[in-house]
């Protein structure tokens, strides 16, 4: 069967856009807001973009500009979500203990020169780890699993394997983003019940009781432009609660602030959502 589907799909050829990509939003009016205190948390951090939050229990999208929220962009590492499962569930990555070997090059952190075990390549965000299992992956096994997901318009091919999440015409909405998080809290991606288990206590943040904060923040630069994501759930008493933050920062921004503001934004937004939830980071995450 699986090699059935692989055949189907590979047989239609796949179609990028140059421009951002504009989702199809099966929603009705009633099932969006406009919350205009996320406007303000977006301005006070010198930072444009969208903020989504999507109320599961509800069925309900609350966003500051939900035409922003149907644009693409690169997925920089909020890919790695992906790359995991896919690695996870052709073996190429045995569990999330499996040891990701240093080759002793010099690389962009500190943190990456030295060997590491999965779950710790995924939380440093290791752009040369996931770029090595993007190369195992290959190029006809990672088209079939993005387009049988919906992931997007990814461009991939033999030339940007290990980087078109990073750079170049690859785009995905928050829409899209919160869509495939909602099918793998349900454990309804194509990929078994243990891959999607452990990729989801791969993506635990922070947890507190019976509260569980999961997500995976992503960072391109590609023709001089900062794309900043934040993305996840949070799992509290009252509900769940999907986000999706993508960001660009306005003139005059510190960008030494990026990392940390992707995660506060969402943070904030929850709260103004009244989901109080104490922000567990720090300036210097």
């Amino acid at each position: 069967m699986k090699y059935f589907v692989y055949i189907f799909l590979m047989s239609f050829p796949f179609l990028n856009c140059s421009g951002p990509k504009k989702m199809a939003i099966d929603s009705t009016a009633q099932d969006r807001e406009t919350v205009d205190n996320f406007r303000d948390i977006l301005d006070e951090a010198k930072l444009q973009g969208a903020i989504l939050i999507y109320d599961l229990n509800r069925d309900r999208y609350f966003s500051n500009d939900f035409t922003k929220a149907s644009e693409g962009q690169l997925p920089a590492s909020t890919f790695k979500i992906i790359n995991s499962l896919i690695a996870l569930d052709n073996q190429i990555v045995e569990n999330d203990s499996t040891l990701i070997k240093w080759d002793g090059e010099k690389r962009y952190l500190k943190v990456w020169e030295q060997d590491l075990l999965f779950r710790d390549a995924f939380r440093y965000s290791c752009v040369p780890c996931y770029q090595e299992i993007a190369r195992k992956i290959g190029v006809d096994r990672m088209n079939m699993y993005t387009r049988s997901i919906d992931y997007g318009q990814m461009d991939i091919n033999e030339s940007t394997i290990d980087q078109f999440w990073l750079r170049g015409s690859s785009l995905i909405t928050p829409f899209e983003q919160i869509t495939i998080l909602n099918k793998l809290y349900h454990n309804q991606l194509p990929f078994s019940e243990r891959t999607q288990t452990m990729v989801k206590e791969m993506m635990v943040l922070h947890h507190h009781k019976q509260t569980y904060l999961r997500g995976k923040t992503g960072w391109s630069v590609d023709n001089d432009h900062n794309n900043g994501w934040f993305v996840g759930w949070l799992t509290a008493k009252k509900g769940v609660y999907f986000f999706a933050v993508n960001v660009s920062p306005k003139e005059g921004y510190n960008m030494k602030q990026f990392s940390a503001d992707r995660k506060n934004i969402a943070i904030s937004a929850l709260n103004a959502l009244g989901i109080v939830y104490e922000n567990p980071f720090t300036s210097k995450d």
